[in-house]
């Protein structure tokens, strides 16, 4: 018969891990930029004008306005501002 029936081994679940720490630490994040970075963030996660891997945010914003998507002209103002000091790379530049 114990062919036909193999033992089941008895499992032992965790509980699950506290979700909250977790949120506390993206709020400290998200504080650490600037409010013109966090712009320029959502344009670099917005998909609809495109990858942004291997151009610069200036590039990525000026090919979008070529094929006619419309991105914000904000973005372009902010990378091409003196007075304000941002990262002209995009998110994920030199990550792999």
């Amino acid at each position: 018969m114990r062919r036909f029936y193999r033992q089941r081994k008895k499992v032992i679940k965790k509980p699950p891990k506290s979700k909250k720490k977790s949120r506390i630490v993206a709020e400290r994040h998200d504080d650490d930029y600037s409010k013109e970075e966090k712009i320029l963030r959502e344009f670099d996660i917005n998909m609809i004008y495109g990858p942004c891997v291997g151009l610069t945010r200036l590039q990525r914003w000026e090919r979008a306005q070529k094929l006619g998507l419309n991105p914000p002209h904000q973005i372009e103002n902010l990378l091409k501002s003196v007075t304000v000091k941002v990262q002209l790379e995009c998110l994920w530049y030199k990550r792999k």
